[in-house]
């Protein structure tokens, strides 16, 4: 009989070095990986971030390769939650949440409560959760005098989370990820009876942190630089091999079960958006009510110009200005015009220095405006 054709492949928890001092490639390379392999799409996860997914757009559009918005976030008991964006209203949401949960904490870190998460109408997100390998979250799998590993026990916690996560969305996935760890049979029944008793499907994520696997020390290095410690003092803050990296389909089939990577695939083929969609639009708290941003260009650039030349302004300054309106409003700069003249105007009344640069000094809006 014809075996079963292998399901494609979509890898669905990846960071990159924009994940400071976790990932070991850049977006690129991941993309470029994820391609060469023959993957269906390829989601960047970067932690309570975005930042690495302009680069991993441009170089997929090069490619003509899918490419999935995403990020994850580290909850409590070693728990992660990864979301993927399906459409424009989800990537609005998600970008909410990020910034919601950086400003929470002091710079370089983000914090992060199941109120939050709830708040943030991610319903239109594919969320998956990540548990801890088998039993690290409740137990110890080694002895802190000892390497010789300690048989943990399921974490009693899971089906409280789930019964939580459940309630998030109508996606809401369970993940199973596995790098050849002593647990990987007891991890793969536990997640799969889990995701039984809750109804829910379980995908095959790699918890990507290289697209090699050769940038293994470079990641241990991170690591270390993370912990403020050394190769020789890391103990088990390192991983423990070095398969956190993008393999090929024979690899994934030897160690994931049939229908995990065909619910990858699916949740890929789910997450339709794309950056092209996005279009900047400048908050409108630089605009007062009743005036349009082209409207108060103008009358700040008109007013300017009576402050700089009280005793009259000359018609060549008078079509200067207006050229420069025109240009300025052919070009749609006029909400940039005026956030720097609001960062200009709050800098003067803290007696703060500030002068404008490049192209700025031959600018006579620029120098109405002050």
């Amino acid at each position: 009989m014809p075996s079963t054709p292998a399901p494609d492949y979509a890898e669905l928890h990846c960071v990159s070095n924009f994940s400071f001092l976790r990932g070991a490639s850049r977006p690129e390379e991941l993309v470029d990986a994820a391609a060469t392999l023959g993957y269906t799409a390829l989601a960047i996860t970067d932690e309570c971030s975005m930042a690495g997914m302009v680069r991993a757009h441009a170089r997929a559009k090069e490619l003509g390769f899918k490419l999935i918005v995403g990020s994850e976030f580290a909850l409590d008991d070693g728990y992660r939650l990864i979301a993927l964006v399906r459409d424009a209203d989800a990537y609005t949401a998600l970008c909410q949440l990020i910034s919601q949960a950086r400003r929470a904490a002091d710079k370089g870190n983000y914090d992060i409560n199941r109120t939050m998460i709830e708040r943030a109408g991610l319903e239109g997100c594919c969320l998956i959760l990540a548990p801890p390998y088998y039993g690290t979250a409740s137990a110890a799998i080694t002895s802190a005098n000892t390497e010789t590993p300690i048989a943990p026990r399921p974490d009693k916690a899971l089906p409280a989370w789930l019964s939580w996560f459940k309630q998030l969305g109508p996606y809401t996935y369970l993940a199973l990820e596995l790098h050849y760890g002593l647990y990987d049979q007891k991890h793969s029944h536990w997640v799969i009876d889990a995701a039984d008793q809750f109804n829910m499907a379980v995908v095959a994520c790699g918890d990507v942190h290289m697209h090699r696997r050769k940038r293994r020390a470079l990641q241990d290095v991170l690591t270390c630089i993370r912990h403020n410690c050394t190769l020789e003092t890391a103990g088990r803050r390192l991983f423990a091999n070095g398969e956190r990296y993008l393999r090929d389909s024979q690899a994934l089939q030897a160690i994931y079960p049939w229908q995990a990577i065909q619910n990858a695939a699916d949740v890929a083929a789910m997450c339709t958006f794309s950056m092209d969609e996005l279009n900047y639009q400048y908050p409108r708290e630089v605009v007062p009510e009743h005036h349009t941003a082209q409207s108060y260009l103008r009358e700040l650039a008109l007013d300017g110009a009576k402050w700089r030349w009280p005793n009259g302004v000359k018609q060549e300054v008078s079509d200067q200005i207006e050229y420069e309106l025109d240009l300025i409003s052919h070009m749609q700069y006029e909400s940039y015009f005026l956030t720097v003249y609001d960062i200009v105007k709050f800098a003067r009344s803290q007696l703060i220095l500030c002068q404008g640069r490049g192209s700025a000094a031959n600018s006579a809006v620029c120098y109405c405006l002050g």
